[in-house]
């Protein structure tokens, strides 16, 4: 059975129980708990917690989820997947114990032939918590599973919860016996990988405190209604149907494996432990960058934005060990997607931005790797000179963590050339940094904020926006809140948050700013400095009481500041111009990852590999400009999300959208967006647009700034005053400035070459002084000298080889400091002579650095470094005398 149809027939079952079959959440939700969603109940999580009422009480969906605990470990096990998808079933306050274990034995035992999975009810085994004999007995009476095929299992195993403070409970296990040849008997408790779990169901009735129960801590308290969340491993019910012997032999990551196999001529389960590892590697996170890249990720350096790059640098180096030559991240992604679209549509239709994205980031690591390389040899050869064998655990972190260089390719290269690695000193490092990520992630944790002081409101009347069609709306005061409490009141001075049935203030969202305002009556008046929303129903204007008291009941006049809001719909209609221009001149890969808009500014970030040039930059100003001229009507109209997609309305990465849908477009098919924010009534509004430059936020991603309306023009009058001060100066009109700037330009770039030549002239012809000015330490010549300011690295490395060169062959040593432009740079040279007495240029160098606050590294015969503290530059020159003085005794 395919994967495609063990999805459908999860969703249908439960559909036919009376269950909403609800779509995947995107991977990323706005949960400072987690990077990625991670397991299916993760967007209910609010109607678990208590912060939102339902609005069903039975739900069922296939989450796409991704773990990275751990991601080096990915490969050495067959079971372990970074992407993996979810299916389960919730019951909100519904069903509980009987009616989740029923649905679950239904759809696991029902034949085949009749939507069922058909497993042998006499290969199933369950696990119960060991504080939860009513799931064993109900186990028994719905399933007829007899005594010795229930185990139970303590809270480590059979209880959950979310990490932190919330709702939690027992949970029992479903495991397929996979027969003898898979291990040994004795069921789950002896062994998991014949024993293979393929469904967690979860009853979730407690409240935890600060200590977990799965730590044998009792919980503080019982939830007001007990829930139902389970889960079931998609991949892992694909691969005992389909009869292979992990998932990475399914349909769906296979063909992966085999494309990997054309493109490495190696070849995977043939015996070679370590290639087996790096196909399944490259078939997982092949399977997981494409999802990430899909909703929305870049490669960065923090964040999710890491992640994804770790995942995408380990498949360029998995292939380049098991042979490839050649790029192959179009192939995998190629590959990827036509497998898993069926279930996931938006691989195809967004694949030309997967691809471009993944390429980018292997060009740019392969990159790396040949740095890298180069410093790894570097590397070698320092520890050639030293008389070592082994490279330092900190040489093998830095190559790691500064440069993206694998440790594995270090520890292989190394051995090649007949070294070792400080393995142990390096894990250490790592295990410092991954302490520090834990501790980074424990914060995020205690981050989450507590809503459910809003969650009588939510449930009582969500918020009715009514800024769309006007700026002051009568209104009735619902509740106030104060440091995370509802208060009745409050007085003039306190800073308050204030919930309103209706509001015209536009709250915080889509990159649009919230608005500023008021709130009056008669005797009062607050200031609103700031909208947000919680559950995306409910409106929470954060206010300043300037005048009088404020009361939970009071009608009272909500109003919005009508230059601020000007400004506000200018900024975001304006944003919406610019992303349509972009996609006019670039192409549809230029998509939108993100922006900002405010009055009179806008900012915009897209998907797209390279700088502007300044032709194109100048291109896209003027198409929005002409769209702005055009006076396009700004309509706007509600739809369901299929229709509006049909349409051809873009939708941000990652956004969740509900069932129905607001659409703004501007000129037809200009632009056409999913969009909540406000607008102008038509294009012309906007005002001119200034763009003022643009720039990388991260790999594959850029930003476009602009100016909008009147702050538009006040820009383009100061450029405006600033060219014609500079046509002054110049004594030339404005239209002839910046040929006479560029002449002025090649003037300037003629003279400093000039002045460089002369001065590199004078600089070589002190070399005959400095070799006159040797001293002698013992059998060894020595030059050690300061330079003169503005000699830069370069000029000192051809002025000691010149110098070492004029000394002949008695035993020498050069050791020349400069300083140019805030640094110290410095060499030092030594001939064979000096070498054969076992002083060594690359020895000094690490002595003289100290002083001056440096460092560097070379080889025997000529070493460099640079430094920044000018002041030790004569203390450096007698640590390298002392250093020659010691070796010569």
């Amino acid at each position: 059975m395919q994967t495609h149809e063990i999805r459908r027939r999860f969703l249908d079952h439960f559909v036919k129980a009376g269950h909403v079959e609800v779509p995947s959440a995107s991977l990323i939700l706005d949960d400072p708990n987690l990077l990625f969603v991670n397991a299916g109940m993760v967007q209910f999580k609010p109607y678990f917690l208590g912060q939102q009422t339902p609005p069903y009480s039975r739900a069922t969906s296939v989450q796409k989820c991704v773990r990275t605990g751990d991601i080096e470990e990915v490969g050495k096990t067959t079971r372990h997947n970074t992407f993996f998808q979810m299916a389960g079933n919730f019951s909100f306050g519904d069903y509980f114990k009987e009616g989740a274990i029923t649905l679950a034995w239904e759809l696991i035992t029902k034949p085949q032939e009749e939507g069922g999975y058909g497993f042998d009810p006499e290969r199933i085994w369950v696990t119960a918590y060991e504080q939860d004999p009513e799931a064993a007995e109900i186990w028994k009476r719905v399933a007829g599973i007899p005594e010795e095929r229930i185990q139970f299992r303590d809270g480590k195993d059979n209880y959950w919860d979310m990490g932190v403070p919330g709702p939690g409970g027992p949970c029992s296990e479903i495991y397929y016996d996979r027969g003898p040849e898979h291990g040994k008997d004795g069921g789950p408790v002896v062994d998991e990988d014949r024993y293979l779990e393929i469904w967690n169901l979860v009853f979730m009735q407690d409240e935890r405190g600060e200590l977990s129960p799965k730590a044998g801590h009792p919980p503080i308290g019982e939830l007001p209604k007990k829930n139902i969340d389970t889960g079931m491993g998609v991949e892992r019910i694909a691969l005992l149907l389909q009869g292979v012997e992990n998932v990475y032999e399914t349909d769906l990551v296979r063909p992966v494996i085999e494309k990997a196999e054309e493109l490495t001529g190696s070849r995977y389960h043939v015996g070679n432990h370590d290639n087996d590892v790096r196909f399944r590697v490259i078939a997982d996170h092949a399977r997981t960058a494409a999802m990430l890249i899909a909703d929305g990720v870049n490669p960065g350096n923090d964040g999710r934005g890491y992640v994804l790059r770790r995942l995408l640098r380990r498949i360029v180096r998995s292939a380049r060990l098991l042979g490839a030559t050649k790029p192959v991240m179009s192939e995998f992604m190629t590959i990827v997607c036509e497998m898993m679209a069926p279930s996931y549509p938006d691989l195809s239709s967004g694949f030309s931005r997967i691809e471009r994205v993944a390429v980018g980031e292997e060009s740019a690591f392969l990159r790396t790797l040949d740095t890298g390389s180069r410093l790894f040899e570097t590397a070698v050869d320092d520890a050639r000179s030293a008389g070592k064998s082994v490279l330092s655990g900190t040489e093998a972190f830095a190559l790691h963590d500064t440069y993206g260089f694998p440790i594995d390719l270090t520890l292989e290269m190394a051995s090649e050339a007949g070294l070792s690695v400080d393995e142990e000193g390096f894990r250490s490092l790592m295990a410092e940094q991954r302490q520090r990520a834990k501790a980074d992630a424990h914060a995020r944790k205690q981050a989450h904020a507590d809503q459910s002081v809003y969650r009588e409101l939510l449930d009582a009347h969500p918020t009715e926006f009514t800024g769309y069609t006007e700026l002051n709306s009568e209104a009735r005061v619902l509740g106030l809140v104060h440091a995370g409490e509802r208060v009745p009141h409050a007085a003039a001075g306190q800073e308050i948050e204030i919930i309103l049935d209706r509001s015209p203030l536009y709250a915080e969202s889509g990159g649009q700013l919230a608005d500023t305002g008021h709130i009056t009556a008669a005797g009062l008046r607050l200031a609103v400095h700031d909208v947000q929303k919680i559950g995306k129903k409910l409106w929470i204007h954060k206010a300043t009481v300037e005048e009088g008291e404020i009361t939970e009941g009071t009608d009272v006049l909500a109003q919005v500041d009508p230059d601020w809001r000007r400004g506000a719909t200018q900024g975001h209609s304006g944003t919406h111009l610019v992303h349509a221009a972009l996609r006019q001149v670039l192409g549809p890969n230029a998509v939108q990852a993100g922006s900002l808009n405010k009055p009179g500014y806008l900012r915009f970030d897209f998907s797209w590999q390279g700088g502007l040039s300044d032709a194109v930059r100048r291109e896209i100003e003027e198409v929005t400009n002409e769209a702005m001229l055009a006076d396009f009507p700004v309509n706007t109209f509600e739809t369901d999300l299929p229709r509006a997609r049909a349409m051809g309305a873009l939708a941000l990465f990652g956004e969740n959208y509900g069932d129905r849908v607001r659409v703004v477009e501007m000129g037809g098919p200009f632009s056409m967006e999913l969009c909540a924010g406000t607008h102008v009534g038509s294009t012309s509004h906007v005002g001119p647009v200034s763009i003022l430059g643009e720039s990388s936020v991260g790999s594959g991603v850029r930003r476009v700034e602009a100016y909008v309306g009147l702050d538009s023009y006040r820009y383009l009058a100061r450029e405006r005053a600033l060219l014609e001060g500079v046509a002054s100066a110049l004594k030339t009109s404005p239209e002839d400035v910046p040929a006479r700037v560029e002449a002025l330009v090649e003037r300037l770039k003629a003279a400093e070459k000039e002045l460089e030549k002369h001065r590199t002239a004078a600089l070589m012809s002190s070399a005959g002084t400095l070799a006159a000015a040797a001293e002698r330490i013992g059998s060894i010549r020595l030059v050690a000298q300061a330079t003169p300011e503005g000699v830069s690295a370069n000029d000192l490395r051809v002025l000691a080889a010149d110098v070492r060169g004029r000394l002949g062959a008695e035993p020498t040593v050069v050791a020349l400091l400069g300083s140019a432009q805030g640094k110290v740079p410095f060499v030092i040279a030594t001939n064979d002579a000096a070498q054969q007495l076992g002083v060594k240029a690359g020895d000094l160098v690490r002595a003289a650095a100290p002083a001056v606050d440096g460092r560097g590294g070379g080889k025997a015969d000529m070493a460099q470094g640079s430094g920044t503290n000018a002041g030790g530059i004569e203390a450096a020159l007698a640590d390298v005398r002392a250093a020659v003085a010691a070796a010569s005794r």
